[in-house]
């Protein structure tokens, strides 16, 4: 054995090549007939292409007492067009390879599409009757009523989501659409039929206030021409954007327990309002909320998980709410995780001086790097695919940001020191300027968190 061993010729070991100049990618625009704006980026070898389509029909624009429609009519687009019926629609884009789904949120809601490019004209067709003449029939929308209304229970059940859905109330006015649920509550749904679904649709979706992002391997596509005939053939009149109010939130330092008699584990959510990405901070808010709690390496987790075994992970993160027109606009700045019950007071209490901590020595530059190196050495193989470039561009235009801002971001991330990445999270994150959700057993964790002084404790239902 030792012979043949010694005879055998071992292939020379592969060596890594030199790494090749990368920038997130710039898209073309224009603008259709009908007033629909489309952003198209050539992703040579993206054979699956990407298209994201911005509907400008905010969860603010949603008639009182009808928290949901949005919901509602963005998961009916997919039920059914004049053309038609919902099974028929189904296995056509099935026979396309595609998927067709949407979803809406605070800025408005969001169609996607991703579709083999060798099928795009067909699947093109499709979304484009989902838009322009969606069935809305009275028994798929019941339908979808009731599957809202069976998720409700469950969603209250799920302690980071009851949490989310209790920070939100306490931290936004009560006359603001950011203080209830995205989706609505069983009251608010139970009231929604065909009738308010297409009310809805026919005040706020139109192409002139709509955007396309098409991303994916266009070589020999005609894309103009494909645009021209399928999403093009979309009418609607020529109303003004909806105007979005500022926003406003109370981040006075205080406690709310929401109550879950007999919890093991207590769930946090802790944070606040702080600046969007228009805001000149942002890539040192996000490098320093990175350090914080963005990975196994964060301040948050070494202190928390690995040398008290409180937790199995705490993520801090930055998240934008909306943004408007001129600018202005507001993130959720936010820590979230989840302890064992006996030792949620202590855990609060390391957390804490974590952030203290913070604010007297800073971060460290090792820190930074590391951070530095997760976030922007990575972006390469974040954005490999034609949908996350997509998602990522119809971002941008929701935010009303430059179509190269994700570009820029990375250059400032690169740019951005140790000092002002430290600056960023302590204003970010003040200590006595926090609101703070627990989800869990109140009789077993009230006293210890009182003790702490962290701001007035509050005791609610679940």
């Amino acid at each position: 054995m030792t012979e043949q061993l010694a005879s055998m010729d071992f292939h020379p070991r592969p060596q890594a090549a030199a790494a090749r100049p990368w920038a997130f990618p710039a898209p073309a625009r224009s603008t259709l007939g009908n007033g629909l704006t489309v952003l198209r980026c050539d992703r040579p070898g993206q054979q699956v292409v990407a298209v994201e389509i911005n509907l400008d029909a905010p969860l603010e624009a949603e008639p009182a007492g009808l928290d949901g429609v949005a919901t509602i009519m963005a998961r009916a687009f997919t039920e059914g067009t004049d053309r038609h019926s919902a099974e028929e629609f189904a296995a056509e884009l099935e026979r396309c390879g595609a998927t067709l789904d949407a979803h809406a949120d605070h800025p408005g809601v969001r169609v996607s599409l991703e579709v083999p490019v060798s099928r795009l004209p067909k699947a093109l067709a499709l979304l484009a009757d989902a838009l322009r003449a969606p069935a809305f029939d009275e028994s798929e929308i019941e339908r979808l009523v009731r599957n809202r209304l069976d998720e409700i229970p469950h969603e209250s059940a799920n302690p980071p989501r009851r949490a989310s859905k209790e920070f939100s109330k306490q931290l936004f006015p009560a006359d603001s659409r950011l203080s209830r649920p995205r989706q609505g509550t069983e009251e608010t749904v139970e009231a929604i039929d065909a009738g308010a679904v297409r009310a809805f649709y026919e005040r706020h979706v139109r192409p002139a206030t709509a955007t396309a992002v098409v991303v994916g391997d266009l070589e020999g596509v005609d894309l103009d021409t494909l645009l021209k005939d399928t999403l093009g053939a979309w009418t609607g009149d020529t109303a003004q954007p909806w105007p979005a109010r500022p926003i406003t939130a109370d981040d006075t330092g205080r406690v709310v327990i929401v109550d879950r008699p007999g919890a093991v584990q207590t769930q946090l959510f802790i944070g606040r309002v702080g600046p969007d990405k228009h805001d000149a901070v942002w890539a040192a808010q996000l490098l320093g909320t990175y350090c914080l709690g963005g990975t196994l390496t964060s301040r948050l987790d070494k202190v928390l998980r690995e040398e008290k075994g409180y937790t199995y992970g705490v993520r801090s993160f930055a998240q934008v709410l909306r943004s408007l027109p001129d600018g202005t606009g507001a993130a959720l700045l936010a820590i979230s995780g989840s302890v064992d019950t006996p030792n949620t007071g202590p855990a609060l209490e390391d957390l804490w001086t974590v952030l203290r901590t913070l604010a007297a020595q800073g971060l460290t530059d090792a820190e930074r790097d590391t951070a530095v190196q997760n976030l922007v050495g990575v972006a390469p193989l974040k954005f490999e695919t034609a949908a996350v470039v997509a998602g990522t561009l119809a971002d941008q235009v929701e935010q009303h940001l430059p179509d190269d801002f994700q570009a820029q971001l990375y250059r400032r991330l690169a740019e951005t020191g140790t000092v002002e990445a430290t600056a960023a999270v302590v204003s970010a994150f003040p200590a006595d300027r926090l609101l703070t959700i627990l989800v869990g057993d109140a009789a077993q964790i009230e006293e210890s968190v009182k003790a702490l002084g962290i701001g007035e404790v509050t005791v609610v239902a679940a």
